[in-house]
């Protein structure tokens, strides 16, 4: 069954919920799993006020029972401990729709006659949910030995020198600081930009990257478009609030190079393993992972909600209008390192899925274990002359 999730709630509103199909029987899950990184979600320096009131903890409702899945839908929720303010209050009309935001497209296509009902459902708020759903994937990836896990790379214009530090080791390092940057000369870069878009009222964006290490070769397709991993895996990571692009590796730089300058090379060693002499391919061809790590880069925009506000029109008056400050963040990047992990998990918790098959975890294992992979012993080849065959 293929993994399908829905999120409920808004952003000052009771509470937020979730709901996740398709995780087999027989996952251990508790809800530590979950809120280990739904505290991650709410760290990062340049947040704003509202990490400081709430503390989100996860309530599992249905689908877990004495601490392993049963296979049916599971139920999620987090209180807004916020909604106290909010519940007996008059709440002041927003008219006037911030430049970047949902307020005037969300008026636009659902007809509302107050901008804050496109506010609460658009809020980055919503990634509570997602960071708990995809932690539940992270766990269920772990039973194969699959691990996803990010960092930032790029905040502002200050870019972390990461060219002569592994993998491994920027991950080891990701969680060293507030801005989690590897890069720790960088970091401290980042803190001092920070510092000066809060005294200029602005905000800030960035590139944080994410990867998954441990996965086996074959998951994705090239025959169908939509099951592309590529294509499923930039969709989810710009489905993020205030994301607007992501590749696969170092896709953009290699536009601007030539094939022998970036495909990379396939090799053989003694034991009939097949390997690449690089990456720059992410993880991924034609769709299908490679079993080298799967590396996604996604940008970040600075978020809309500006101290200094921004130029727009009072949709009640018509008149020009700046926008008025709601409570956010300076720069939400360090906190969207978890969300991009959530949702690089869930798609790939689908696609090997949709490669075992089996309704419980105990038909999976063996079925991991017996999938092909990069060795000339499971690649045997015919090596004679054919024809296609058609009748027309």
């Amino acid at each position: 069954m293929p993994i399908r999730f829905f999120t409920a709630g808004e952003s000052h509103g009771p509470g937020l919920t979730a709901i996740l199909e398709g995780m087999p029987a027989g996952l251990p899950l508790t809800g530590e799993d979950i809120n280990r990184d739904l505290r991650r979600r709410q760290k990062g320096y340049g947040s704003g006020g509202r990490m400081q009131i709430e503390k989100d903890g996860i309530i599992i409702t249905a689908g877990v029972m004495n601490g392993l899945t049963t296979g049916a839908p599971i139920a999620l929720q987090v209180q807004n401990r916020d909604f106290k303010s909010w519940k007996e209050r008059d709440i002041r009309p927003i008219t006037t729709p911030r430049p970047g935001h949902a307020d005037l497209t969300g008026a636009v296509k659902y007809g509302y006659r107050e901008l804050r009902l496109s506010l609460e459902r658009a809020s980055a708020r919503e990634t509570t949910m997602r960071v708990a759903i995809g932690a539940i994937c992270k766990t269920f990836l772990r039973q194969f030995d699959i691990a996803v896990d990010g960092y930032v790379s790029q905040l502002g214009d200050v870019v972390a020198d990461l060219t002569d530090m592994s993998l491994d080791e920027r991950i080891a390092r990701n969680e060293d600081n507030d801005v989690r940057c590897p890069d720790a000369a960088a970091a401290e870069k980042m803190h001092t930009l920070i510092r000066q878009v809060k005294i200029d009222k602005d905000t800030l964006g960035g590139v944080f990257e994410v990867v998954a290490r441990g996965l086996p070769p074959g998951l994705g397709s090239h025959v169908h478009y939509d099951r592309k991993l590529d294509g499923r895996l930039v969709g989810a990571m710009v489905s993020i609030q205030a994301m607007k692009g992501a590749e696969i590796g170092s896709g953009f730089e290699n536009a601007g190079k030539r094939g022998s300058q970036v495909h990379d090379e396939i090799v053989v060693d003694e034991s009939g393993l097949l390997s690449r002499s690089s990456n720059r391919a992410g993880g991924l061809e034609g769709g299908i992972s490679t079993g080298e790590p799967v590396v996604v880069r996604v940008a970040m925009k600075p978020i809309s909600t500006m101290l200094r506000g921004a130029a727009s029109v009072d949709l009640a008056t018509g008149a020009a209008n700046p926008t008025v400050y709601e409570r956010s963040d300076f720069c939400a990047l360090p906190r969207a390192v978890p969300v991009g992990e959530a949702m690089m998990a869930i798609v790939l918790a689908d696609a090997l899925m949709e490669k075992l098959g089996g309704d419980s975890l105990e038909e999976m294992k063996p079925r991991f274990a017996a999938l092909r992979g990069n060795r000339l012993d499971d690649l045997p080849m015919d090596n004679v002359a054919w024809r296609f065959g058609y009748d027309v």
